[in-house]
């Protein structure tokens, strides 16, 4: 059974993680000139980033249970608190929010002239939204967390995105509202049949019905499926990537549709397990699809954002797949390259940007020949690409060769088909950097490119140092992931002591 271990540095570390950049929003309404309003957002980002170094650093990763505890009750006739926590599988995705957010606001320091204030205010609300969902232990809460990251997001797109932005916001809007409604009502169901309680470690340890486990997980899945997304609630991605200015696509790709996953981790398979067990045929049949519907789709992109964007369906495929092999190896897998992927798409995000802001273009075949006109961009892009196909020495590599351990304990085809997705990763991304940097200038546009500037250096260089520390020394992360990941595969083992019969039929389905 887990348990919440009480905070003991003295200051409430979580709260001041949702309330810092909030506190930086409300000071910046005050602020007219877009100069001070870029660098009070900057400080109090990097100051947010500042206060996950103690989070960090106190961590025992040695414990399953939740860590840096806060609890106090909120409302008290339903039972509702404000509880707070993090344990191996949510504390990497606060430190990695933070460090994003203060790497969108720097990609964004010349990119966004218009309403600066009013968009900086719209990231730092949207970064307390992130953490808010990673750190809440109240059922209640998360989903407040979740719903109020909706708000800055739908602005990101639809005030500062492209051509289509209000398109491409009403669709994210939707997609993600019509899951999150249906989820609402799982939540309530939870909170009735559970005797009145949304306390989420409580309802881990309660055992529900059957029959109200295949509901429930349903209607969780809804609001999951579609933040992932997962084959075929997908479609609103690639048009709310396109759309997006560089910031909001550094933001969703790294952070927002790990949230999905997420949300697996920490409701459906502890509360749902035999839902879970019954579930997992169908889940692994669609994550194997997305990792080579994705790829397939990156080769036909001309557009530098949308191949990105599709290849974040076939990066997240492997996640589902990892989380849904329901064994240590995939699971720590899994989660570990929640974590890549933010550090390789975000970037590649950061790339597209850099470039966009120089020839206001992302048509593939509108570069070409960069290499010598822009070597420093040359190089970062060479870097975040052998990431994301998985070279090993980076990132990317360790991460998806756990993902493929556990799933081929589960059933080998799975991890059979899901390997053709690394190879089809490979070609399409060494294809767009072929067209996007080596030949000739063919465009006299990019005859005259500056390289990156020091900003933008330094936005990138962690990025760069986190795909090489990962891929050098993943012990770093496994040691923080382990013991809460390897206790959850232990308790949805232990809950679902039976097969259904749901499982068994879906079983038989996808052959085992």
């Amino acid at each position: 059974m887990l348990e919440l271990i009480p905070n003991q540095l003295g200051f409430p570390l979580l709260s001041l993680l949702i309330f810092v950049p909030v506190i930086g929003a409300v000071l910046l309404l005050a602020v007219r000139d877009a100069r001070a309003a870029r660098w009070i957002a900057l400080v109090f980002s990097v100051v947010e980033l500042g206060l996950c170094v103690p989070l960090l650093a106190n961590f025992d990763g040695s414990l399953a249970h939740m860590q840096f505890g806060e609890s106090m009750p909120w409302i008290s006739a339903w039972n509702i608190h404000y509880k707070l926590g993090v344990d191996g599988i949510s504390v990497l995705f606060v430190g990695l929010t933070a460090l994003l957010t203060v790497i969108s606001i720097m990609v964004s320091w010349t990119a966004i002239t218009d309403r600066v204030r009013e968009f900086m205010v719209a990231l730092l609300f949207l970064e307390a939204g992130m953490i808010g969902v990673f750190a809440a232990l109240d059922l209640f809460l998360f989903y407040i967390f979740w719903e109020a990251m909706l708000i800055p997001m739908y602005l990101l797109i639809g005030v500062w995105g492209g051509p289509n932005r209000l398109y491409a916001a009403v669709k994210f809007f939707l997609y993600t509202l019509v899951g999150s409604v249906l989820m609402l009502v799982a939540i309530l169901a939870v909170y009735f049949t559970a005797g009145g309680t949304f306390d989420v470690l409580s309802l881990m340890n309660h055992k529900f019905g059957l029959t109200f486990q295949m509901w429930a997980f349903a209607a969780f899945f809804a609001a999951f499926a579609v933040k992932v997304p997962m084959f075929p609630f997908h479609t609103w991605l690639p048009d709310a990537h396109v759309e997006a200015p560089t910031a909001g696509s550094i933001i969703l790709a790294g952070i927002l549709i790990k949230m999905g996953a997420y949300g697996f981790l920490r409701f459906s398979l502890p509360f749902f397990p035999d839902a879970t067990m019954a579930y997992t045929p169908a889940i692994m049949v669609l994550s194997v699809i997305a990792v080579i519907y994705g790829a397939y789709m990156a080769f036909a992109q001309t557009d530098f954002k949308k191949l990105i964007a599709y290849s974040s369906v076939s990066h997240m495929g492997f996640i589902t797949l990892g989380i849904f092999s329901m064994n240590s190896q995939g699971l720590e897998g899994g989660i570990l390259q929640m974590i890549n992927h933010g550090v390789s798409t975000g970037a590649l995000f950061l790339a597209v940007g850099v470039i966009y802001e120089r020839t206001h273009t992302r048509v593939i075949a509108d570069y070409g020949g960069l290499a010598s006109k822009v070597p420093v961009y040359a190089a970062f892009l060479m870097i975040i690409t052998l990431s994301s196909i998985g070279l090993p020495g980076t990132n990317g590599f360790i991460g998806e060769f756990a993902i493929l351990l556990g799933a081929f304990q589960f059933k080998a085809v799975y991890a059979v088909i899901a390997s053709l997705g690394i190879i089809l990763g490979a070609g399409y991304m060494l294809w767009l950097y072929q067209r996007v940097i080596f030949g000739t200038v063919t465009n006299p546009h990019n005859e005259h490119l500056k390289d990156m500037n020091l900003r933008e250096i330094a936005a990138a260089l962690p990025l760069v140092i986190l795909v090489f520390y990962i891929g050098l020394y993943p012990n770093a992360a496994f040691r923080v992931i382990h013991a809460s990941a390897d206790n959850l595969i232990k308790h949805v083992h232990a809950k679902a002591q039976v097969l259904p019969a749901a499982a068994q039929a879906a079983s038989t389905l996808v052959g085992n």
